[in-house]
This record gives structure tokens, sequence and C-alpha cells, in this order.
């Protein structure tokens, strides 16, 4: 049965059925309502619903939930990720499985209150300091934003790892009919690491992230790194539409692509052979569907709700075989499709 739920509850909801009793948060627009709805919720199930003191304190109560071997979750919006940054850095260097979620809005700064995708360099590359990724998922549909909360879960479980859900003001805002999934259906995943108790059964684990020989954590980096390539492999997730004989494929993620793709309808009425492709996740960035669509393709746009910060990475992903042009709009305003529709024109 569906159900008529805003972006940000139904992220709640859904990470509340993905098994996630732990969450920890502070307000800020445009993502208060998730963690109002949680404040709600949490108690009701026998959950730890915590409004902390800050961004920074948020973030590392969730490092110590992880720790333990439970499943946590904090969310914010962009200025509050930055805060969080230091937290999220030392849960990848301590191996620790989290779901942070990220409604952006527009920057850099305070910026404003409406929906951009401006933290995608963040996301990607800079989510702290030092040689770590996290994974990440771009939602488009608030249907979506509920089955990628359950995956990265137990993506993260997977590989010992923070997840990001990227979302923005326009997908945390909107209303949409829902399907919700079941709920004690998520994935339970053993966790012989976690610092849980051990009763004198085994050697007490030890969480840390803080090694001071050289090469020692040269090595932990290392191995890290060759986990990364295997997440690589086996984690890229993208969608395709009508780019089988595109001209020029459209490329754009989250609430952009919902743009993009009314552009690529109306481009079609007229004849022209324009196609869409989706991220779905941007880190590991779908590198082997972009190759496979420049086999054909003349031409590639990024649309974006920034000053285009994917479009390396889409050259990147192509071995710029073909060229990539850019079309964006930024500081919280949101593209159109016509306007997308004019600049798929131009290359034509």
């Amino acid at each position: 049965m569906k159900v008529l739920m805003k972006g940000n509850e139904a992220l709640g909801e859904a990470a509340i059925r993905a098994g996630c009793r732990h969450f920890f948060g502070y307000p800020i627009t445009p993502q208060t309502e998730l963690a109002a709805y949680m404040s709600k919720r949490m108690p009701k199930i026998g959950g730890t619903y915590l409004q902390a003191e800050s961004e920074i304190a948020a973030v590392n109560m969730v490092l110590g939930a992880s720790a333990a071997g439970v499943r946590a979750m904090t969310s914010s919006s962009s200025p509050g990720i930055s805060l969080k940054s230091e937290g999220i850095s030392y849960m990848a260097g301590s191996d620790l499985p989290a779901l942070i979620i990220n409604v952006q809005r527009g920057g850099p700064g305070l910026g404003g209150i409406q929906p951009s995708q401006a933290d995608y360099w963040q996301a990607t590359k800079a989510t702290g300091h030092g040689d770590f990724q996290v994974l990440v998922f771009a939602p488009s549909t608030v249907q979506e934003m509920v089955d990628l909360v359950s995956g990265a879960f137990d993506a993260a479980d997977r590989w010992r790892m923070p997840a990001m859900i990227l979302a923005d003001g326009m997908l945390g805002q909107m209303m949409e009919p829902v399907e919700l999934p079941e709920e004690g259906g998520h994935t339970s995943i053993d966790k012989p690491w976690a610092a849980s108790g051990h009763g004198g059964k085994r050697e007490h684990n030890i969480i840390n992230s803080l090694y001071l020989t050289p090469d020692k954590l040269e090595d932990l980096v290392v191995e890290r790194y060759k986990r990364y390539e295997q997440v690589q492999a086996a984690e890229q997730r993208a969608e395709e539409y009508l780019c089988g004989d595109a001209d020029v494929i459209i490329v754009a993620y989250g609430a952009s692509s919902r743009v993009a793709r009314s552009a690529v309808n109306k481009a079609r009425e007229k004849g022209w052979k324009v196609g869409l492709l989706r991220p779905i996740t941007l880190w590991p960035f779908p590198t082997d569907a972009l190759k496979k669509a420049a086999g054909q393709a003349k031409a590639f746009l990024t649309v974006e709700m920034s000053m285009g910060q994917m479009v390396d990475d889409v050259k990147l992903a192509i071995d710029c075989r073909v060229p990539v042009h850019f079309f964006g709009r930024t500081g919280g305003m949101i593209p159109t499709p016509g306007e997308v529709l004019a600049e798929v024109e131009k290359l034509l």
C-alpha cells in the first residue's frame, strides 16, 4: 500500500524499517523535518533520538554507537555536513559503518535554504581529511530515497565504511506516494569487530583511528584502498533512459535528472536523438555505464544545480573520447526543461 509522504519524513521511516534505532542530529533547514520525525518515532519503538548540542557532537555520537555494533544515523544540510566532516573522517579511519544524510542547500557559507547540488565535490572527493572515500547514493524520487536507505545501510555494513544519501532541498520537501518496506525485513550483518562486550569469550575489540607508526598507518590505508577497488567493481549503479541510439546523452543525478528527463522527452517529440544517463551512485561513480555510452554518443551534456562539479568525473569516465558540455544553475536556482532543451539544440 502506498502512502503520501514528504521526502525528509520518508527517509526517517525508511531508516527505522532498515533497523536503525539510534539517531543523533541537529536542526537545519531544509532537513529539519527528518529530525523532527525521528524525535516522534524513536521513543515509540524503543529507539534513541538525541538532539545534540552541535553537529560535531551528533556525528561523534554516531561514531560511538556504530563502534558498539548498532545501526546509527545522522542527517543535516550542507553547512552542517561541513561541521561533521572531522567525525566522518574518524569513522572512515576506524572502518565504521554509518549513514549520513545530506539534504543540500545553496552555498557557500550560509548561502540560502533553496535546493542545491553544490556538495558533490564534498561528498565524493573531500568529505573529510585524509585518504578515504564514503559510499554516496543519489536518489531522484521520494520512493528511491526510501529504497536506497536500506541498501546504503547494508553496503556500509558490508564494506565497513560510512555511506551518504546525497539528496537536496527539493527532494526533501516534496511529497510523493511511496511504498514502504515491511518492518523487520532488513539485512542483519554480523559485526565481530564491534566493541559490544565480550564476556571473556573473545579478545576485546578496540576501535581506533590513531596510529603513531607511519608504516602501520600506511599499511592500513593501502589495505583500505584495496577494499575500495572491490567496492568500485561491485557497487556502481546508474539508470539509462533512451540512450541506445542517442547522439547527445544528458548526464544528471538527483533532482536535476527529473528536469533532464522532461527535456529528453520533449527532444524525442521533436525527433532529436537524446538520452539520459543518471548516476545513482556518485561514489563509486558509474564509469562502466558511461564508457559504454561513449561508444555511440557524439556529445555529453551534464546538467547540475552547481557550477559543474560532476563534469570532470564524466570526462575521466569516458577518457575524453567525445566532448562533454555543461549547463547548470546555482545558488538555489533550479534549471528548467526548456533551458536544458535549448542547450541540447545548440549541440545538435
